[in-house]
């Protein structure tokens, strides 16, 4: 089960990592990997008062110094809204540039690097979404390398109906230098940490579904049709798909024959997400409803429903 980002006793980006730790879906050395970023932030953002607790050792010392790498080009889904419906895992691929000093290894065992996004303000994200695992980075000089990583979704245990809202990315990078976090004194100002934050944004939507019904079938011409539908969408918190209230929708068809829909009428959906309307028969042909989507919702199209005019 992956642990979502519920903040409560800590703030800003030192939760984006210590919330943000993959469970048994993930593989544990990014869960390792994870978990020592927390405590890099920690250990940065304590010292600079911007955290409320530490769970530093009193023999620590120092800070962490800052890590000369940045990140650049960051594109998440390559560039489309990400669309979750209720149970099924979504990736979504992440891509980025990042140039760093020289004397910077991203090649070491305890290099770490990530890209995640969230949303909500900075000091107080209301949830976090990542990779189950890090990203992978090519050198394409001595200083600069491209990134491919991905952000994976669980609506089943990840999402809640508010997710369906616009998400900021954010990078960071740590080098431990061979500095073992997990001793009764660490010496952070051995560690270098960097974190980079807007860096993007994504939208996160709630997969739609949309039927189509044209009766009678057949029918004379002249006589009336009946066309009825639903739109309905992902409920991320009842794990169902529930009706689309309110929504404009159009009515199209297709002629016999022909590849082009044209809008016959635009109706609206009823308080269970429900359509329904008339026409009048007048050629062979299909009928189907389209919807145009909104920023929680992706758009979509019924499949033709063909009706036969005699």
């Amino acid at each position: 089960m992956r642990i979502r980002a519920t903040v409560a006793a800590v703030s800003g980006a030192l939760a984006l990592s210590a919330f943000a730790i993959p469970g048994a879906h993930a593989a544990d050395a990014s869960a390792a990997s994870r978990a020592d970023v927390a405590k890099v932030q920690e250990a940065a953002r304590a010292a600079s008062g911007k955290t409320a607790f530490s769970t530093s050792s009193a023999a620590d010392t120092g800070t962490p110094y800052t890590l000369d790498l940045s990140f650049s080009a960051v594109k998440v889904n390559n560039g489309k809204p990400i669309v979750a419906g209720i149970a099924n895992k979504v990736t979504a691929p992440v891509t980025f540039n990042i140039t760093h000093a020289a004397d910077v290894d991203i090649t070491a065992d305890d290099f770490i690097l990530d890209m995640e996004i969230y949303r909500g303000s900075y000091e107080e994200p209301d949830s976090i979404l990542f990779g189950d695992d890090l990203p992978v980075c090519t050198a394409t000089s001595t200083t600069a390398a491209t990134c491919k990583g991905t952000i994976d979704v669980y609506p089943d245990t990840d999402l809640v109906n508010a997710d369906a809202t616009t998400w900021k990315a954010i990078g960071y990078a740590v080098a431990l230098n061979g500095v073992d976090i997990t001793a009764d004194d660490v010496d952070w100002s051995k560690v270098g940490y960097v974190e980079q934050d807007a860096l993007a944004t994504t939208k996160l939507q709630r997969y739609s579904k949309l039927t189509v019904n044209a009766s009678p079938e057949p029918v004379k011409k002249g006589k009336t049709i009946t066309v009825t539908g639903k739109l309905s969408r992902a409920n991320w918190e009842t794990h169902k798909y529930a009706g689309y209230t309110g929504q404009s929708v159009q009515l199209q068809f297709r002629k016999k024959g022909s590849d082009t829909y044209t809008t016959v009428k635009t109706i609206k959906t009823d308080s269970t997400g429900n359509l329904k309307t008339t026409t009048t028969a007048s050629v062979d042909g299909y009928f189907r409803y389209s919807f145009a989507g909104t920023a929680t919702t992706p758009a979509v199209k019924a499949t033709g429903d063909y009706v036969d005019v005699q």
